[in-house]
């Protein structure tokens, strides 16, 4: 099946770019933006030989999982804070795609899929979707986002230090062309809900009604400290908010997150 997108994104202005083989779709999507490119282009591969997650850890490639990145050109004026939020719209795309996709399930339930903050997607608890943002100023002084999101279809990487699963495992027939297209539209609806960041109160509701241990105990890593306490909420700015058990809240804008079982383990 080939790569194609969505008549909805054909119509909104994306266009596709489809590669036998990359090392990154994100570093391909920026050097196309140095040469030029203005975007919004997604860039596909069949198969991705040197594909990153966040800082900077590899991303382990199966054949015939997703590989694709988005590169979106920043619109002048829009500060730095509201850009990094495009993260929660991807969530909200790729949550919305792989619904699509799966269908209601066994006995009309639907998957478990659960929106991990900041950027990933669990399904059954399990880590099924990675998703990056980078963002670039340009020597022309255009700034650039790419937005990589890698979706285990076919299998998970062994080795791991934390549950990973793919769409195959839990027995979904899903192949990634398919959930490309999906995924294609999903992005644009979630996209013109952020509105360039006016709307972001919207995408904050779609992303915490999917929320992974909200309302639970959570434990986050963060510059060599560990805070613990309960998972309340994200804020405006996409900072997850912990109620601490002494009283008072904190709001958390990186770190290594644990909830559950493993939140009190940690």
């Amino acid at each position: 099946m080939a790569f194609v997108l969505d008549p909805a994104a054909t119509a909104a202005g994306y266009r596709l770019e489809v590669h036998d083989s990359l090392g990154s779709t994100s570093t391909q999507a920026l050097a196309r933006a140095r040469a030029g490119e203005t975007g919004p282009l997604w860039v596909v591969t069949r198969e991705q030989t040197g594909g990153r997650g966040r800082r900077g850890k590899g991303w382990s490639w199966i054949p015939g999982n997703h590989a694709a990145s988005l590169l979106w050109p920043v619109p002048a004026g829009l500060a730095p804070d509201r850009v990094a939020t495009l993260g929660f719209v991807a969530g909200v795309a790729v949550e919305r795609a792989l619904r699509r996709a799966c269908g209601p399930g066994m006995h009309g339930r639907g998957p478990d899929f659960r929106l991990k903050w900041p950027n990933d997607v669990l399904l059954d608890g399990a880590k099924l979707v990675g998703i990056l943002l980078e963002m670039e100023t340009l020597p022309d002084r255009r700034a650039v986002v790419t937005v990589g999101i890698g979706i285990n279809v076919v299998g998970a990487p062994d080795g791991l230090p934390y549950p990973a699963t793919s769409l195959a495992a839990a027995g979904y027939a899903v192949d990634a062309p398919g959930l490309f297209r999906l995924l294609s539209a999903a992005w644009v609806e979630a996209e013109r809900l952020w509105d360039e960041g006016k709307g972001f109160s919207r995408i904050r509701e779609a992303w915490l009604s999917a929320a992974a241990g909200l309302g639970g105990p959570v434990n986050i890593h963060a510059g060599g400290r560990s805070v613990a306490g309960i998972f309340e909420t994200i804020d405006e700015g996409g900072r997850l908010v912990v109620r601490l058990a002494e009283g008072g809240h904190l709001a958390v804008s990186a770190g290594e997150v644990h909830f559950g079982t493993a939140a009190t383990a940690a």
